[in-house]
């Protein structure tokens, strides 16, 4: 796994683009997905296990919160099968093994930078080619993959090899990732360009899991802390801001306290 440090905005670019030409479509068409952190010391640990503070306790955990997310919020929800019920208890908050993961460079970058009390430590962007990390499915899941002509997954994809938790842990004698794309619930899915990690296992970070399996196929661009408020007056100028990841008022009013708020002396 390769860490490179960011010293100026244009090599940031340079990075988040790199390789992004297809040759048979003529096109730039990245095979990357991403995530931004504002601490480059957080690894890639999903809720659920920082819940559970013990990679044992994190199955049986999991198991519990599913069965009594779906049993309190069937008045409001109607999911259609396990992936969309997780994707659904995932974006309102309920830990899971699911990490949030983006298409688009810049509303990583939003993430690692949403935050200006946090402008005295570095960032990191995490840069995953899926490609590379779909080598690690098993053949059922990489045949799905090949019929549907896609790098990623629909729920309704996945629902239609894998009915539950256990048997995605069944399918291969070694670990694997899956990037999905969740249903559109809403403007913020759509606008953040979403999509979720599902480890194998919910034991296992996956950032050892990509270290260990795939190490070329993922990067992290360390950001440092004298950086970022170039990267998030860019971002800002670029139109990437809580008023358009979260529409509504409550975005508005994150992106109005954030962008009015005076520059600390110490950042």
């Amino acid at each position: 796994m390769l860490s490179i440090p960011i010293r100026s905005w244009v090599q940031l670019m340079e990075e988040v683009y790199r390789d992004s030409w297809d040759a048979e479509l003529g096109r730039h068409r990245s095979t990357l997905v991403f995530r931004g952190a504002p601490d480059c010391t957080q690894g890639l640990v999903s809720s659920l296990m920082r819940l559970s503070r013990s990679t044992e306790s994190a199955a049986r955990i999991e198991r519990h919160l599913i069965r009594n997310f779906q049993k309190y919020a069937w008045s409001e929800v109607r999911a259609s099968g396990l992936w969309e019920w997780l994707a659904v208890a995932a974006h309102h908050g309920v830990p899971t093994r699911l990490l949030d993961w983006t298409f688009s460079p810049l509303i990583a970058l939003h993430f690692a930078t949403q935050d200006p009390s946090t402008y005295d430590r570095d960032g990191v962007l995490w840069c995953v080619n899926h490609r590379e990390s779909n080598r690690l499915l098993p053949s059922k899941l990489r045949s799905q993959l090949e019929s549907n002509g896609s790098d990623v997954f629909t729920v309704q994809m996945l629902d239609s090899v894998v009915d539950s938790l256990e048997h995605l842990g069944e399918m291969s004698d070694h670990e694997f990732v899956i990037f999905v794309e969740p249903p559109s619930m809403d403007a913020r899915i759509v606008n953040q360009f979403a999509l979720f990690s599902i480890t194998s296992s919910a034991e296992r970070r996956l950032d050892e899991l990509l270290a260990t399996e795939v190490p070329s196929g993922v990067r992290q661009l360390i950001l440092p802390a004298g950086l970022k408020w170039e990267i998030r007056d860019k971002l800002d100028q670029a139109g990437i801001t809580e008023r358009m990841l979260f529409p509504g008022l409550d975005g508005l009013a994150a992106w109005l306290s954030r962008y009015y708020a005076p520059r600390s002396e110490n950042t």
